[in-house]
């Protein structure tokens, strides 16, 4: 989980450089692959459809948040407080910090004379998919922390949130509201702030508790 944390977070750092500078290749790719899909938006309306279905509903960020309501809630009704805490303050910094980094970096969407939707604010991170990031993550370290059965289901569950982390990002550059390196921008700050959040929880916890702790990280290892 260590060696994740730093390398999605160097990583993140390193893109948002590349981006603040404009760096040609990345632009160049940016716009290659956002005309290549938009092109396939625009002649496929059926698909277009779906997507936007997917998007605005199925991983939209109101619907992420809402899971991370119903996780919170869930873990206080246990009377693990500090736990629903700490995911419910993950998932406001998370927030917090990608507006910051949008209104910093103040990057402007694609624009197309046909456009198949619409988006506001900035575009670089992807919110949709930072917020997918940050929940399918904390979603999946909350049921690791608390998984009593055998390994079967899972996959399933990994399987799922993978999907969903992914699939918000393919909808928001087909849908041409966002370029690539946006949604691999959302990807890794996202996952920079689970990472993060989980190794500062354990730290937590060892201190109260005197001695070492099982980290939710080997423990996700663990179930894979």
């Amino acid at each position: 989980m260590r060696i994740s944390a730093v390398v999605s977070g160097a990583l993140a750092v390193l893109l948002l450089v590349l981006v603040v500078l404009g760096w040609p290749p990345l632009l160049s790719f940016d716009r290659d692959v956002a005309e290549a899909l938009h092109r396939s938006a625009v002649a496929e309306p059926g698909i277009t459809h779906l997507n936007r279905i997917l998007t605005d509903w199925v991983w939209d960020p109101w619907t992420m948040r809402a899971l991370t309501a119903v996780a919170v809630g869930w873990l206080w009704w246990r009377r693990e407080r500090l736990l629903a805490l700490w995911v419910a303050g993950t998932s406001l910094f998370a927030v917090g910090f990608q507006q910051a980094l949008k209104a910093a970096v103040d990057r402007p969407r694609p624009v197309w004379p046909d456009p198949v939707d619409s988006a506001n604010y900035s575009s670089f991170p992807s919110g949709h998919v930072m917020t997918a990031t940050v929940t399918c993550g904390l979603l999946l370290w909350v049921l690791a922390l608390h998984w009593t059965e055998t390994r079967r289901g899972w996959g399933t569950l990994t399987g799922a949130a993978l999907v969903s982390v992914v699939g918000v990002g393919w909808t928001r550059v087909y849908l041409g509201v966002h370029w690539p390196s946006d949604v691999l921008g959302g990807w890794l700050f996202g996952w920079a702030c689970v990472a993060g959040s989980v190794l500062a929880y354990r730290e937590v916890e060892r201190r109260r508790s005197g001695g070492p702790r099982a980290d939710a990280g080997s423990i996700m290892g663990e179930r894979r």
